[in-house]
């Protein structure tokens, strides 16, 4: 397994993979396979230079990435959001979602004025819940109803992890 930025090159592998994981974990992201279908390639690649994009890569193929952002607001430019976390279900079991972790957590901490990392998880989550725990991450807060998948609503969890 190779863990590596992506660049603007990967975008095609991105978008498959980002597809993918709309249509596989529907309930682990704000947005949605029938939103981001639409979107042009260019989305992508401005995607990424809005942030770092990590990806995990197993023969050449991306089968997993996240993202690591840092707020801009002089007041919040101390803090780092991780988004995005997604390993193809085929991958998964093979410490490849831990791994892009540590990456990320290690790619915050060379940010400037990088103190901390938020991330949120569906509670019903219980693999990333684990990982996120298992890697320092604390829970603060409970967003009731936080995402609406049809008429099904799913809470969310916010964590945070102080460097």
């Amino acid at each position: 397994m190779e863990i590596r930025t992506l660049h603007l090159n990967d975008a095609l592998s991105i978008r498959k993979l980002r597809l993918e994981a709309l249509l596989d974990s529907p309930e682990a992201f704000g947005s949605s396979y029938e939103e981001e279908r639409e979107y042009p390639l260019k989305k992508f690649k401005d995607r990424l230079e809005s942030g770092c994009t990590l990806g995990a890569f197993l023969h050449e193929e991306l089968v997993g990435m996240i993202t690591v952002i840092q707020e801009t607001r002089n007041k919040t430019k101390h803090k780092a959001n991780i988004f995005g976390m997604y390993v193809s279900p085929v991958q998964r079991g093979q410490g490849i979602g831990k791994n892009l972790m540590i990456e990320a957590i290690k790619q915050a901490k060379t940010l400037k004025g990088i103190e901390q990392i938020h991330l949120t998880v569906v509670t019903s989550n219980d693999a990333a819940k684990h990982l996120y725990l298992s890697l320092g991450f604390e829970i603060y807060g409970r967003e009731k109803h936080a995402l609406k998948i049809g008429d099904s609503y799913l809470d969310e969890e916010h964590m945070y992890l102080f460097l």
